[in-house]
């Protein structure tokens, strides 16, 4: 499959790279990118373009807290990028042992254990990562899992009454329910055209069972959060946890939950496939694809 790389460049904006605004990245925002078009890893000019960057001696930002789907690894079920999240994990394992560079971190919506998963992968043994959009902070560290202690057994009751009423009504159309999850539902349907026209459907449905839900849709799914319960929620906790500065924090994220991460940090970046609501606050547009996106923001962004 032949690749579709278009590059990107930014201006100065406030001491920070700009939010490209050339018509051909207008064009790659609005394009309908999926999932086999951006799993092909960057050309060989482009790994040793990323090679020459040489960080300085002190590091700019802290941290760079990211989202997963879309980010780091394909929201569908493509391959991940091995070789991408290793070069992170290499990243990762450099920056706590001798800290001149900023650490990765999570923040997603993905049920924990495989926010978990993904935080070994890319070697974060250090700071806390969101998962189920703020419903668990995970500690590599300690290797604690915490949930969010504003959430009640009323809570937990609503969402399993949710649960079964979307069995009831939405299995039977095609829909299931993501497993792992604690504290909301996550749906899927195999054909995500189907996902926006259910919306109103359920919405009107928790209001009349007074069930506490928010509901919003990502690329291939219909996520239903405790409305008290939120990425925002999950940053303000992480950041308090472990400490950290927002002036030296960047993210990266693109869809609009990921709008939270956007207004607690110094530099936002995102992919070429990104909501349009993220393109009107991202710092940078990266030219790369997933996971070599966040890289591109690591060794380069950030460091400049």
């Amino acid at each position: 499959m032949p690749e579709k790389r278009p590059r990107k460049s930014s201006t100065a904006r406030d001491d920070q790279p700009a939010a490209p605004a050339t018509p051909a990245n207008e064009a790659a925002a609005r394009s309908p990118l999926g999932d086999d078009d951006i799993t092909a890893p960057p050309s060989d000019a482009e790994l040793a373009e990323l090679a020459h960057f040489d960080p300085g001696p002190l590091r700019k930002f802290d941290a760079l807290i990211c989202d997963i789907d879309g980010c780091l690894v394909p929201e569908s079920s493509e391959p991940f990028d091995a070789g991408a999240l290793r070069r992170i994990a290499d990243h990762n394992r450099a920056a706590i042992k001798e800290g001149t560079l900023p650490v990765l971190t999570l923040c997603s919506g993905r049920p924990q254990p495989f926010v978990e998963a993904v935080c070994r992968l890319v070697g974060n043994t250090l700071l806390p990562c969101i998962a189920e959009n703020g419903v668990w902070l995970y500690f590599p560290a300690t290797n604690e899992y915490l949930r969010d202690p504003s959430i009640t057994r009323d809570h937990l009751q609503a969402v399993r009454e949710a649960s079964d009423w979307v069995e009831a009504e939405l299995f039977p159309k095609g829909f299931s329910i993501q497993p792992g999850k604690t504290a909301s539902v996550s749906l899927f349907h195999p054909d995500p055209d189907h996902l926006a026209p259910a919306m109103p459907m359920i919405e009107a449905a928790f209001n009349k069972h007074g069930w506490p839900l928010r509901v919003s849709k990502t690329w291939y799914y219909i996520n239903c959060d405790l409305e008290h319960i939120s990425k925002a929620t999950g940053l303000d906790w992480l950041i308090a946890a472990a400490g950290l500065n927002p002036d030296r924090l960047a993210g990266f994220g693109d869809t609009a939950s990921d709008l939270a991460i956007a207004e607690r940090v110094k530099l936002f970046a995102c992919p070429p496939r990104h909501d349009e609501q993220i393109a009107k606050v991202a710092h940078h547009i990266s030219p790369y694809w997933q996971a070599w996106a966040v890289l591109d923001v690591l060794e380069r962004v950030l460091v400049e």
